[in-house]
């Protein structure tokens, strides 16, 4: 029996396999923000999930940048009481079992590289758009190496400040995100019609940002997720395919663009991939 964990800033989702191939049982509430409540709760569902089987191994994902050692985070405007705590450590001390941590993100993407949309490539980019932009690159099937972390969100985009105006950094984050759209129109993403033009102009910011993710990190695929892009209304895969050809002008072929297919369960997933790198399963 093995134990998958998903810890949002919002629900946290706690999950069984069995085979490293499905998922048999799934727990899902919301995230304490204080961290021993929050700890003592997936550890509950564990124990209520299992009913007491040995567990071979945990692994899981957590919103927020990783400490080196991948055993908590190291900084969170949410889960703020979380930060410089030694989740792996408290967890495999409750259950007796391994527990291997991944940013929440990279750990989404992972699952889509190994179940989802980007499998069976060996180059994969993975976006989410939704109330921040984040991203990974994966190789062979396994998150790149980094010296600190990924995050594709920040890069500049709006160099002369025309779109966004001076008193608003011009990331890429600032400029598709669902929190960015919320402030420029005053309304949840999900209020605005799908036939707004600002859907299509969301997808040439986005168009711009991927022509970055192609000249930099040259995927085979790129798989794009979150609420800004599988939700309704979207941006829409079309546009953005069409606008990151235009923006590439010919410098580089552009690559397979591609939803991502595994929704809320990618952390879950991906959560499966990292237990079979650790523990060697085939």
């Amino acid at each position: 029996m093995y134990i998958l964990f998903d810890i949002g800033g919002t629900k946290t989702r706690v999950a069984v396999t069995n085979d490293l191939e499905t998922i048999t049982a799934v727990e899902k509430f919301d995230t304490p923000l204080l961290y021993r409540e929050g700890l003592m709760a997936v550890v509950e569902a564990v124990r209520r999930l299992s009913g007491g089987a040995p567990i071979t191994g945990m692994a899981g994902g957590i919103r927020g940048p990783l400490n080196h050692e991948k055993t908590g985070i190291v900084s969170e405007k949410v889960l703020t009481d979380w930060v410089g705590r030694a989740l792996t450590k408290d967890l495999s001390k409750e259950l007796g079992t391994p527990v291997y941590l991944e940013n929440d993100t990279a750990i989404v993407g992972l699952g889509e590289v190994h179940y989802g949309a980007g499998k069976g490539c060996d180059i994969v980019a993975y976006h989410t758009v939704s109330t921040g932009v984040g991203g990974a690159r994966y190789v062979h099937g396994k998150l790149d190496v980094v010296s600190v972390g990924f995050e594709p969100g920040h890069q500049i985009l709006d160099i002369d400040r025309t779109i966004l105006g001076s008193h608003i950094p011009p990331t890429l984050e600032n400029m598709v995100s669902g929190t960015a759209l919320q402030k420029r129109r005053g309304v949840k993403p999900y209020e605005i019609a799908q036939d707004d033009a600002v859907w299509d102009e969301l997808a040439k910011y986005l168009a711009n940002g991927l022509k970055n993710t192609i000249v930099y990190w040259s995927p085979e695929v790129i798989v794009l997720g979150g609420s800004m892009i599988i939700g309704d209304p979207r941006i829409f895969l079309e546009p953005i395919k069409k606008y990151t050809v235009e923006v590439l002008d010919g410098l580089l072929p552009c690559p397979l663009i591609v939803d991502a297919v595994l929704k809320d369960e990618g952390g879950l997933y991906g959560a499966m991939a990292l237990i079979k790198e650790k523990l060697g399963n085939k």
